[in-house]
């Protein structure tokens, strides 16, 4: 029985065998068939023509991820870390929809979150820059957060003033009804998106404007530059496929044998 689980393990979390690579190119054709099932369902003009054999379709497809999910619960020693894994929950939410939309009409239409798992494709054809690469971004992020939270509240403090103060220079007859919908206005001015369709109309309104047009351009810099300097600082990550089977990790030096975190074997 262990050795059937280890082979399934194998088959389904790695990219090394034959087998496994044959899983995973199987895998990724039967998301892609699923997300377009669900793309040319929303077009009245197939929907009314086919849309039975596309229901099948999405069902069956959806049965066979149920399946693949229970399997890799199943074949892997620690299955709470697989389910709480960013995989696990993106495999968790693949499926949902479809039998969700037994309550609630139309919410079937969440399976194209099956994209995301089209990321295993680096894994799978061994692009392992891509891995490398995506390992880096990360690690960047996670070193940011920090302060990248401490910007995010500076910015939301930043356009709650100016929008109070839009709100006390404009009057309601230019859109600004409310302070909640002024600072709507500065958030789409600050970020330079501009909408039009609320605008200052009077002289110390567009000179406030143009104050917050400047600094978005300066603000927008500012969390490039954060995750630009982590990015540097970020260390040479392993791009090897092997996934532990008792823990799951997956970063491991490519001449490894055991795992670096947990120490079994891999």
């Amino acid at each position: 029985m262990n050795t059937f689980r280890s082979r399934l393990h194998e088959i389904i979390f790695e990219a090394d065998t034959p087998a496994g690579k044959a899983f995973d190119v199987a895998l990724l054709i039967a998301i892609i068939l699923s997300v377009t099932a669900v793309m040319l369902e929303s077009v009245n003009a197939i929907n009314i023509k086919y849309s039975t054999i596309l229901h099948n379709i999405e069902w069956f497809i959806t049965i066979l991820f149920t399946v693949e999910y229970l399997a890799r619960i199943y074949s892997t020693k620690k299955a709470l870390s697989y389910i709480i894994s960013f995989y696990g929950i993106v495999d968790f939410l693949s499926i949902i929809p479809t039998y969700l939309s037994l309550i609630l009409m139309g919410s079937h239409t969440l399976a194209v979150i099956r994209t995301i798992r089209l990321l295993r494709v680096f894994r799978i054809f061994k692009l392992a820059q891509f891995i490398g690469e995506g390992k880096h971004l990360i690690a960047a992020l996670k070193a940011s957060r920090r302060k990248i939270i401490v910007f995010v509240l500076g910015v939301l403090s930043l356009v709650v003033i100016t929008g109070t103060l839009m709100y006390m220079i404009e009057s309601e007859e230019s859109g600004f009804t409310s302070i909640p919908e002024s600072i709507y206005w500065a958030i789409v001015t600050l970020t330079t998106v501009g909408y039009g369709d609320i605008a200052p109309q009077t002289v110390l309104g567009q000179i406030l404007a143009s104050c917050v047009m400047l600094m978005g351009y300066a603000i927008i810099a500012v969390p490039t530059g954060i995750v630009t300097v982590e990015l540097s600082k970020a260390s040479k990550s392993s791009t090897n496929t092997h996934v532990c089977s008792n823990c799951n990790a997956a970063v491991h030096d490519d001449d490894a044998k055991f795992c670096k975190k947990c120490g079994s074997k891999l």
